[in-house]
């Protein structure tokens, strides 16, 4: 089932739950009850509630968004330095050129087919990815200059090596959840709460009343559903993906 068909549904049962609830409440009430007599302190209580969870709701997508956007940084700067190892080899021989070439062929095209595939899935990398790396990172350290020439680019293809090795580290860590599970309690019981405030307010008074508490609760379904789409950054609907070596490495899909 899509995920957006299950945001649909969602948004669908709590809008449907909080017009049923309080149209069920609204006819228990007797005709001389007055909506008016809230207590001002329950109205000012409310305000607070939605004030606070609104800021807290905010910073979560801010936090979730901005771990999606380091994952996209992370794929991007492994993808650039192996691109950068495969250029610069140029001044080697050709033997050993065509040979780290090869390894990194092999590691890009292992990264965006089966690895991307066990980072969505489980939520880890590959041992055979750690493999082809550490075999990529051999083929550079193993050489041994001839000339001048070669030797004013090896100390950069190393550099090259550890940045990619850096990147593909922060990608390990970054395949899993960000947010913490104390952070989802406070998330879905504020929600709770600033969703029962409405009733507190009984706001019953008009079909138009209904209607925007019933928008409000799905509104907060769908940050909650943003929140947890942004917080497994390579898994989920909006995820970052593998494009940055595709376009790198076109033969690599």
């Amino acid at each position: 089932m899509s995920e957006w068909l299950v945001l649909a549904l969602a948004m669908i049962a709590v809008c449907g739950v909080v017009l049923v609830v309080q149209v069920l409440q609204q006819r228990r009430i007797g005709e001389d009850d007055d909506p008016s007599e809230t207590p001002d302190v329950i109205e000012y209580m409310t305000m607070m509630i939605g004030v606070v969870y609104a800021i807290v709701l905010g910073l979560a997508i801010a936090g979730a968004w901005e771990a999606r956007s380091a994952a996209e940084d992370h794929v991007r700067n492994e993808a650039q330095a192996l691109h950068e190892i495969h250029e610069r080899v140029r001044v080697y021989p050709a033997d050993v050129r065509d040979r780290i070439r090869a390894d990194v062929d092999t590691y890009v095209s292992h990264v965006v087919t089966t690895e991307w595939h066990a980072m969505r899935s489980k939520g880890e990398l590959t041992d055979k990815g750690a493999r082809l790396l550490d075999k990529v990172r051999h083929d550079v350290t193993d050489f041994e200059p001839r000339n001048d020439f070669q030797a004013q680019a090896y100390q950069p293809l190393l550099d090259q090596v550890t940045a990619a090795d850096d990147a593909r580290n922060a990608r390990a860590d970054s395949t899993g959840a960000t947010m913490p599970g104390v952070v989802w309690f406070g998330l879905i019981v504020g929600a709770l709460v600033t969703i029962g405030m409405i009733f507190a307010l009984q706001i019953r008074r008009t079909r138009r009343e209904i209607v925007l508490a019933g928008l409000f609760s799905s509104l907060i379904a769908f940050l909650l559903f943003l929140i947890w789409d942004f917080d497994a950054p390579y898994s989920r609907g909006v995820a970052a993906t593998a494009e940055p070596f595709l376009m790198l490495f076109p033969g690599a899909g």
